[in-house]
């Protein structure tokens, strides 16, 4: 029986595909190249948390959900490609669920270790952005963490929200939802009102 946090994982697992393979779609490569971006998305940021943890092997080594749920995001994208209208618009929109969700995923593995809040923040953050870097790296383009967007400070706020709800003893289910829905907000109305960090000056 799956949990709540599992059902988050798979979700954020599969959207992160979803991201990897349209982005591979948008480069114009083939299945193989699609299937690695979507690979190196889905699971990149928790392969650099799990190793920073000592967590070995790694999730996807012991865990085959990741490897199947990962094929099934490649399939969603050659089949339904057409179907999402705007490809760069559902790109956008499954990476924002993805740094969500995997924000969350990275908070709770600091924490099931007994690591400080702000490292759990902190590899939250990793968790959510280096698959993202992965892919954008991959497919030869300077990742969005690198630019002004507001991206991985989306996931920094988000989780600090999470232990502000923490704080009050919320039900988890609230907090996750919670925490997911502030890191979603923040991006989309970053993206819509072009909010953005100030370039560093001399």
């Amino acid at each position: 029986m799956y949990s709540f946090f599992d059902i988050l994982d798979l979700l954020g697992t599969l959207a992160f595909a979803i991201s990897g393979a349209l982005a591979g779609r948008e480069r114009r490569l083939d299945l193989f190249g699609m299937s690695i971006l979507a690979f190196a998305t889905a699971i990149g940021g928790g392969t650099v948390r799990d190793v920073m943890i000592g967590y070995t092997p790694v999730m996807w080594l012991t865990n085959l959900n990741y490897f199947f749920i990962t094929l099934f995001g490649v399939f969603l994208a050659i089949i339904f490609y057409k179907k999402f209208n705007f490809l760069r618009y559902s790109l956008f929109l499954f990476d924002t669920i993805g740094i969500a969700v995997f924000t969350l995923i990275g908070i709770e593995k600091g924490m099931n270790v007994g690591l400080h809040p702000i490292i759990c923040v902190t590899l939250g953050t990793i968790t959510a952005c280096f698959g993202g870097v992965i892919r954008d790296i991959l497919a030869n383009k300077i990742p969005i963490i690198f630019k002004q967007e507001i991206y991985a400070t989306a996931c920094i706020l988000g989780g600090l929200m999470y232990y502000v709800l923490n704080y009050f003893e919320l039900s988890k289910d609230i907090l996750y939802i919670g925490t997911a829905g502030i890191i979603i907000v923040i991006r989309l109305l970053a993206v819509k009102y072009k909010w953005s960090l100030p370039f560093a000056t001399v």
